[in-house]
């Protein structure tokens, strides 16, 4: 039974190519895109030539963002569907969530050049936006409650926020094996051209708005659910939150920083992961059923 609904699903979804989809079209030119900015090769920062190519992938990068954008749109509007409602699912939700990264991006990237990120977000963006098409959710023409949709876009902006946090966690990882790495007696690095401090904050900047938003999307949950439930999102969700409270907290307190800090954060950051994408994920892959949203 499983089988033939997902080739219903793969043969609706290529009628909807053939039609000229917006959600179709937005996605094929988000993943021409992105491959344009994650295949091509760059001249060496050296070069003479370096700076087209460089503009070139950039702006690659761009168009994919603004594609995906339009992508998750339509995704969300229900164009083309039979009647309005919504979609929820694991890979819509990863696609808002690289693409909130990819937003952060854009706007660091206009003080502070990273260009080494640009090919693992471009790879990130196109697996997203190809994984969205692939699992597009589960269809619901009614919600539950009119706070729903608050519920949901506060809830994916917090995985937005914390997705940024764990990138300039990862910079913060990489910079100080840079410098553990350095020559004796050799001169210091800038790495990846951040101030490990300024890196830092960033970092600490984003897990507290993270963890503001998911306080704001926990409580939205709580106050209208009808009645609350506590499944998997739910547990995942206030774990998730006790983590990040007890970074944070150790971090003013005790003045917690490098590895701990990171290692705290890549623990909220999986539990997070877990209790929407993660759930959601083993009920429409593994089990192929839907459930609460």
């Amino acid at each position: 039974m499983s089988l033939s609904l997902d080739g219903a699903a793969s043969g609706a979804a290529l009628a909807g190519l053939a039609g000229g989809s917006p959600l179709w079209l937005a996605s094929a030119v988000a993943l021409i895109a992105y491959a344009v900015a994650a295949l091509r090769p760059a001249a060496a920062p050296a070069s003479d030539d370096a700076q087209e190519p460089r503009l070139q992938l950039g702006a690659a990068l761009v168009i994919g963002w603004i594609a995906q954008g339009a992508a998750i749109a339509a995704h969300a509007a229900g164009l083309g569907e039979p009647q309005p409602g919504a979609r929820f699912g694991f890979a819509p939700a990863l696609s808002v969530t690289v693409w909130l990264v990819l937003a952060v991006y854009a706007v660091e990237s206009r003080v502070l050049p990273l260009p080494a990120l640009r090919r693992a977000l471009a790879l990130l963006g196109a697996a997203s936006v190809g994984l969205a098409l692939a699992f597009p959710g589960e269809w619901r023409p009614g919600l539950a409650s009119a706070w729903a949709p608050l519920h949901w876009v506060l809830g994916i902006a917090a995985y937005g926020l914390v997705g940024a946090a764990v990138l300039h966690a990862a910079l913060l990882g990489h910079a100080e094996r840079q410098l553990r790495l350095r020559p004796a007696g050799g001169v210091t690095p800038a790495p990846l051209g951040l101030p490990l401090l300024r890196l830092e904050k960033l970092t600490f900047r984003f897990v507290v708005a993270g963890f503001v938003v998911l306080s704001a999307t926990l409580a939205v949950g709580w106050w209208f659910a009808s009645p609350w439930r506590w499944d998997h999102k739910s547990v995942f969700s206030l774990l998730a939150w006790a983590v990040f409270a007890g970074l944070l907290v150790g971090r003013h307190v005790f003045g917690w920083r490098g590895r701990r800090a990171t290692r705290w954060l890549y623990a909220g950051a999986s539990l997070l992961l877990l209790a929407y994408v993660g759930s959601r994920f083993v009920l429409e892959v593994l089990m192929h059923r839907g459930g609460p949203a």
